[in-house]
């Protein structure tokens, strides 16, 4: 899963947001994928067009906004950002207090959601990751779900 060089960068990580509604969580997921150099901007309008499609959400508290295959064309390379919401964002009637967004090209995000998934079948890691205080337990946590599947 990502290390600090890689997928995942601390200017990705942003803990302690707040966000009006789903769609206002999407756009700030979306801005920071922009930010960190992931996308082009018109991969944005496409994450809005996937939350229309199907939703996102995984369960434990957490979403995964990103944009249609026909939008990977705007991915400049593969990146997470990770959002945390500790007051909650209704996501269509879940409670969402993480997004993870994905930026992938080809088929890499296979691999970056059975990490995720990983974590999220911990119980006490999905918290953790949920309550997460600074981007550096953000990191070790999702890296070291990778580290124990390389093993």
């Amino acid at each position: 899963m990502p290390t600090k060089n890689s997928l995942l960068e601390d200017s990705g990580i942003k803990l302690a947001q707040t966000a009006t509604s789903l769609s206002d969580a999407v756009d700030q997921v979306g801005r920071t994928l922009l930010d960190v150099g992931a996308v082009d901007a018109e991969y944005l309008p496409a994450m809005h067009e996937r939350e229309r499609s199907v939703s996102t959400f995984i369960g434990e508290g957490v979403a995964i906004p990103h944009g249609t295959d026909e939008a990977r064309k705007y991915v400049r390379r593969t990146s997470l950002v990770v959002l945390q919401f500790p007051e909650g964002v209704d996501w269509g009637g879940n409670d969402v207090r993480m997004c993870v967004g994905i930026a992938a090209n080809g088929n890499e995000q296979v691999g970056i959601l059975s990490s995720l998934a990983r974590v999220l079948m911990d119980a006490e890691l999905a918290a953790q990751l949920r309550e997460a205080k600074d981007a550096e337990t953000v990191i070790r946590i999702l890296q070291s779900t990778n580290e124990e599947s390389d093993q």
